[in-house]
């Protein structure tokens, strides 16, 4: 990967802003975050203060996560990240990505990957997704952006997860 890869840049479309957080952002963050049905097919209960404060500190120290609000109002809705990582050669991974139930369903989560897979597909071939295997509203939001299941994940840290990956080859959409 090109080093001059920006994991924290600011990207804006037509209905989402995105931009470094910080960490003046745990409050908005968490009120959209604070809904259990958010994280029911996930792993972690985010939606309690103390579990959603780790998560978001872990995002902090990441270097890579993003803010995501909307972009007609400037109201939080989510949040996503960027993450160096060899599953493949020359990609990169998205994800640790919420959105505030208000914001399911259309085309919010659409145009923040666009956003960032445009982003990603000026340094590299390949972006993967993780996705644990019981997520499965998450899994058919990775396919809706075009994203192929190339494996299963059943040793180490990662284990129970699903590898989704988009190739700029294919990649139909743009930035």
């Amino acid at each position: 990967m090109t080093p001059r890869f920006d994991f924290q840049p600011t990207l804006s479309g037509a209905r989402v802003t995105l931009r470094p957080l910080k960490e003046q952002d745990f409050g908005p963050l968490y009120a959209a975050a604070s809904d259990p049905l958010i994280w029911e097919q996930h792993p972690d209960n985010r939606h309690e203060p103390a579990v959603f404060r780790a998560y978001f500190d872990g995002m902090l120290a990441s270097g890579g996560a993003l803010l995501a609000t909307e972009a007609s109002t400037g109201t939080v809705i989510g949040a996503s990240r960027f993450h160096s990582r060899d599953i493949h050669p020359h990609s990169l991974e998205i994800g640790w990505t919420f959105l505030a139930r208000s914001y399911w369903g259309g085309t919010y989560n659409g145009d923040m990957k666009r956003l960032m897979l445009g982003h990603a597909f000026h340094f590299v071939d390949h972006v993967v997704f993780l996705v644990a295997s019981q997520n499965l509203r998450s899994q058919r939001a990775v396919q809706k952006i075009g994203g192929q299941l190339q494996e299963h994940l059943t040793e180490g840290r990662d284990q129970g997860y699903l590898v989704f990956r988009v190739d700029r080859s294919t990649w139909a959409g743009s930035p």
